[in-house]
């Protein structure tokens, strides 16, 4: 049989076990029905045995093209330290999944296992480290590849091949409530997030990313999760598609298309997006999975599954996920409402992806405990420091100075290990050292210094008696961290979609799947705590522990010193203490704009260059912070940017002859090493359609010494000076461009040049 012909080529042993499939194991392929921790019963701490559920599942579908969640632990599969998988079983397990299907089907197709990685694995003693917001906030490509590459060493030695990894959302409304798995509201920092966190997964051979969720998920319209996208063409090639064509080069085996509509069309029945789009146009040759439960969606289009099914399959998606739609393709052939030439298409993607990892010569994993690798924990905490943006710094109250003796640690975030983890995180072992913000200040706190710690109010709800006792803690103290924000912990008391998104309300959840907000502001609850704890008069330092950029203009008007590690992960209390005492110059930057209020919405910088008044009667219209922009203990000053030439010729730029050279200037001015993330802007003056008041366009991380002056140089490409123009081609078109340089995205430090 040519297709177990190791020697043979994928594209050969592909069509020869095609051929010899029936229509029942082609659409077996295509499906993706199961939970994956509905395929298991744990018996004891290491004795396992597979359900009739699974059983029944193989023989339905005379195999399984991929099974989704099988180590998957959280409040909604119900897994945990007594139910789930642990790390030293999971190999153990997923050999018996696979030994199964491979015994138990005529042509012996190997299973695909998909599993969830938006933060770290979503499993039992897996690493958890920052969200991808905290993550977009260090302007740090290598570093997040450096936290891909961990994330995929570890669930690689468990038996995963798919790697579910957020990354192609834009955040443009932080209502919300996925706004943590977002890198940025910026497209050009998004793109480059998402192909160093690509190219991390894909170093590995028996391991594929698959990038979610395509596409434009990122502004529904009130902010409402799954919520309509009404986006023109433009904004969709401008501001979302960037990110996936950085997916594809870097080498993303997949993707899945996202819950929503673009004009409406739903994503996962639009075929100018999925196949016209994606594979004529971007060349794109990996699999498309659908989202969790969306096939069903479009029932509401068509009324009957198998038409439904016809949409989804003809549109480009390849690979259901728990939905009842792709269950009756093979009916829907029968019936002549889907043609089986568009089934074996979907069935070439997953049999070449599976060919690709080497399942059919190593379908098995080795059964060794995996031992966790101590740079993985090293790596998390250096996210987390980056992550971290220092907002305000009145007379210098950061770092904590020696002459404090008694330090009060007050707020519903300071000791909640799991408010600063996000959602899409799996229990937490307490022998994995996880650090809350308190753990952290009294891990580094120098000798001599008492800190004492009060909860003062819930995220959402007051506590009896924690308002007086907070502003008595406060009141006794020289100087006060109050920590504050929002959580996306779920719990095991709380009610589910069949998506996995919550349906119910606890009082510590204010963000996740399915939890948008109307008011970006503090809870009421959070904001008495701040104004009792603000009237004492201590110097208030204020730590934000949040998974969408709040509104907190009263914060940032009176706190002594303010800043946000969004969700910093495991290790995030470390990182905020070592920042808080000094031990860390903080270097992140807002990768998202910080509004003012929800009433200002939309707040993100790259908005059209067009007369209006951006003002509101009652209300600056500018952000409250704006992207790019964050403190440093150093002192940054910006001296010079310049071009190589003034005049550049299109054609050279189009043929790759010329390159812009943009060379800027800075100094540290202070008697304090730092890291300044240097951020070039551009704004094309003369075009074709309105442009954005500026975009970003390079960036680079780059220590300064004391007292230290350099010189950097970027480069624009031709690609970085096209534009989607009036004749709906990317293409540059010949003007004077603006350009600007400096630690945020309101610099003043300009220069200029032309293209002829």
């Amino acid at each position: 049989m040519r297709y177990l012909d190791h020697t043979a080529d994928v594209s050969e042993r592909v069509e020869d076990l095609l051929a010899r499939m029936t229509l029942q194991e082609k659409c077996g392929q295509l499906n993706q029905r199961l939970y994956g921790w509905e395929t298991f019963q744990r018996l004891n701490d290491d004795t396992f045995t597979l359900t009739e559920k699974f059983h029944q599942e193989v023989e339905r579908f005379a195999g399984i093209g991929a099974l989704y969640g099988l180590f998957r632990a959280d409040p909604w599969s119900k897994m945990n330290a007594k139910t789930g998988i642990s790390r030293a079983n999971s190999a153990k397990v997923a050999n018996m999944i696979q030994r199964y299907v491979l015994e138990n089907t005529r042509l012996g197709i190997p299973v695909l296992f998909s599993e969830e990685l938006p933060h770290g694995h979503q499993a039992l003693e897996s690493e958890c480290y920052p969200v991808n917001l905290t993550r977009g906030a260090s302007f740090n490509p290598e570093l997040q590849r450096r936290v891909a590459e961990a994330m995929a060493a570890e669930v690689s030695d468990k038996g995963v091949h798919l790697a579910l990894v957020s990354a192609l959302d834009i955040l443009r409304d932080p209502r919300w409530g996925r706004s943590e798995e977002c890198f940025s509201e910026d497209p050009y920092l998004a793109a480059r997030l998402t192909e160093a966190v690509t190219a991390g997964f894909e170093q590995h051979d028996k391991m594929a990313v698959i990038l979610k969720h395509f596409a434009a998920q990122g502004e529904p319209v009130g902010g409402h999760n799954s919520g309509p996208v009404s986006i023109g063409e433009r904004e969709l090639r401008e501001i979302f598609l960037p990110g996936i064509q950085a997916g594809i080069a870097a080498g993303a085996s997949g993707l899945m298309a996202a819950y929503n509509e673009i004009d409406g069309v739903p994503c996962h029945a639009n075929r100018e997006l999925l196949t016209d789009i994606l594979r004529d146009e971007f060349k794109f040759s990996g699999i498309v999975m659908a989202d969790g439960c969306a096939l069903d969606r479009l029932l509401g289009l068509t009324g009957d599954a198998r038409a439904a099914a016809g949409l989804a399959v003809e549109a480009g998606v390849d690979l259901s996920l728990w939905d009842e739609i792709y269950p009756v393709l093979e009916e829907a052939v029968k019936a002549g409402i889907v043609a089986e030439s568009m089934i074996d298409q979907a069935v070439r993607r997953v049999l070449t992806l599976k060919f690709e990892l080497g399942l059919f010569e190593s379908p098995y994993i080795e059964e060794i405990v995996p031992v966790p690798d101590p740079a993985w924990r090293e790596v998390n905490l250096q996210a987390a420091r980056e992550g971290i943006c220092l907002l305000e710094n009145r007379d210098k109250t950061l770092p904590l100075c020696a002459d404090i003796k008694n330090l009060a640690v007050i707020g519903p975030n300071a000791d909640a290990l799991y408010n600063q983890l996000g959602d899409y995180t799996a229990p937490q072992d307490a022998a994995a050292g996880g650090l809350s913000v308190l753990d952290g200040i009294r891990k580094l706190a120098p000798a001599g210094l008492a800190v004492h710690y009060e909860q003062g109010s819930d995220v959402r709800e007051a506590i009896s008696g924690g308002l007086d006792r907070a502003a008595t803690l406060a009141q006794d103290a020289d100087a006060v961290v109050l920590v504050l924000g929002g959580s996306s912990a779920r719990n095991f008391d709380m009610d589910f979609l069949k998506n996995g998104a919550v349906s119910s309300k606890g009082p510590n959840m204010d963000s996740g799947e399915n939890v948008d907000v109307a008011d970006l502001r503090l809870p009421p609850a959070q904001r008495t705590l701040y104004e009792a704890v603000r009237a004492t008069g201590r110097p208030l330092i204020v730590v934000l522990i949040q998974g969408r950029p709040l509104a907190v203009p009263e914060l940032s008007e009176s706190a002594d010193a303010l800043l946000t590690a969004w969700y910093p992960g495991a290790v995030g209390g470390q990182a905020v203490a070592e920042v808080l005492f000094g031990q860390y110059n903080p270097s992140g930057k807002l990768p998202v704009s910080i509004p003012r209020s929800s009433g200002q919405l939309p707040v993100y910088y790259n908005q059209k260059a067009v007369e209006y008044k951006e003002d509101y009667f009652d209300s600056p219209g500018k952000p409250l912070y704006p992207f790019g922009y964050g403190l440093s203990y150093s002192d940054f000053h910006y001296v010079d940017v310049a071009t190589d030439q003034e005049t550049y010729r299109l054609a050279a730029l189009m043929a790759g002859e010329e390159t812009v050279k943009v060379t800027v200037t800075l100094q540290n001015r202070s008697n304090v090493a730092g890291e300044e993330v240097v951020q070039l802007y551009l704004f094309d003056q003369e075009a074709s359609i309105t442009r954005r008041k500026r975009e970003l366009k390079g960036f680079r991380k780059i220590k300064l010494a004391p007292h230290e002056e350099r010189t950097i140089t970027l480069t624009l490409s031709a690609r970085d000076l096209e534009i989607w123009s009036i004749r709906r081609c990317h293409e540059i078109e010949a003007g004077t461009f603006q350009l600007y340089a400096g630690g945020d995205s309101e610099t003043k430090l300009r220069t200029q040049f032309h293209v002829k």
